[in-house]
């Protein structure tokens, strides 16, 4: 039933508008949260196992069963699976940039901040190896179902490491020989490739060692 037509079925049943009116607008101030909680889980859920099976191998009853919601919930908040797997895949990239923009401080050493957004990065992977592996998996297949979506969400992440280099740029003399694009490229490429190397192959690699790979271009683009 539409919230009009609940709005209508309140004024009918007790003749008041105003608590019709009032109830509609505390149940649209409490929608958000339970959508943005049941994303998550759903998100969980999914990354889960598609990184078992890949996104083909997995049905929506799979999804729903582990995130511990009704089939129709899923088709309720998503429509179908490849628009499920597609919010989920901006729901992850949503995650990510909200960890590489925490990293702002303009009184910092830009190599700094650099160092430190790079390691939210690889927290990301450590907290959400699957996302990582749908991200490796299908962002490279061409044609892939998700394409436009890859793109748009590719186009942002870049964008904010690029933001960074710039600010590298502003304080440090550096290498005009190398591109700006490829090097934010190769950046954002090292943090998915290395943080999900990490994660399945390397274990016993820290943290650090990780960084320190990734910043390794970064720090060859400051002329000495």
């Amino acid at each position: 039933m539409s919230s009009s037509s609940l709005d209508r079925s309140s004024e009918s049943s007790d003749g008041t508008a105003a608590a019709g009116a009032t109830a509609g607008a505390t149940a649209k101030k409490l929608r958000p949260a339970r959508t943005n909680a049941t994303r998550q889980k759903l998100f969980e859920a999914s990354m889960e196992l598609i990184g078992e099976r890949g996104a083909a191998g997995v049905t929506v009853d799979e999804i729903a069963a582990a995130a511990g919601v009704s089939k129709g919930t899923v088709y309720y908040n998503f429509g179908s699976k490849s628009d499920l797997i597609a919010q989920l895949l901006r729901h992850g990239v949503d995650i990510l940039l909200a960890r590489l923009l925490s990293v702002k401080d303009s009184s910092a050493d830009p190599l700094t901040a650099m160092d430190e957004m790079i390691g939210q990065a690889m927290d990301f992977m450590a907290d959400y190896p699957s996302f990582a592996r749908l991200w490796v998996s299908e962002n490279w297949r061409t044609p892939s179902e998700w394409q436009d979506t890859f793109a748009e969400l590719r186009g942002r992440l870049l964008a904010v490491i690029g933001a960074a280099i710039d600010g590298v740029a502003a304080v440090y003399p550096v290498d005009p020989g190398v591109s700006r694009g490829s090097l934010e490229t190769a950046i954002f490429g090292a943090c998915f490739v290395v943080g999900l190397d990490r994660q399945t192959y390397n274990p016993e690699r820290t943290r650090e060692q990780s960084i320190a790979a990734i910043m390794a271009s970064m720090r060859g683009y400051v002329v000495k």
